[in-house]
C-alpha cells in the first residue's frame, strides 16, 4: 500500500489510525481494497489554486518574466535565493541549555 502511495509504511498506519484514511482492520491489522486506494488518493489530491486563461499562458510561454531590480523588493536580511546559499536557521527549542 505505502509503495503505491509513494509514502512510507508508518505514515499509511498512522493515517489510518487516526481515522484520517479509509481502512478495513481485521485484528491488529490494517486492510486496503483498491477501493480503499482509490479514495485515499481523491482525498490527497491537489487541485489548481485558479485557473489560467490560455492567452495568459501563452504570452507567459513567449517571453520569460522580468527579474525584479534591487529597488523594487522590500527591504530586509538576503534570502538564499538570492545569495544562493543556505543559512541555517537558529534552534527553536530551548530544552537542552542548563540554567545557571
Amino acid at each position: 500500500m505505502a509503495e503505491a502511495l509513494g509514502c512510507s509504511a508508518w505514515w499509511v498506519k498512522d493515517r489510518a489510525r487516526r481515522g484520517l484514511i479509509p481502512h478495513t482492520r481485521v485484528g491488529r491489522a490494517y486492510r486496503f481494497t483498491a477501493a480503499h486506494l482509490a479514495e485515499i488518493v481523491r482525498l490527497h489530491e491537489e487541485r489548481p489554486k485558479r485557473s489560467v486563461s490560455s492567452a495568459s499562458a501563452n504570452r507567459a510561454a513567449t517571453s520569460p518574466p522580468a527579474a525584479p531590480s534591487r529597488a523594487s523588493r522590500p527591504p530586509g536580511p538576503t534570502t538564499a535565493s538570492t545569495t544562493g546559499r543556505l543559512r541555517a536557521r537558529p534552534p527553536r527549542r530551548t530544552q537542552y541549555e542548563t540554567v545557571a
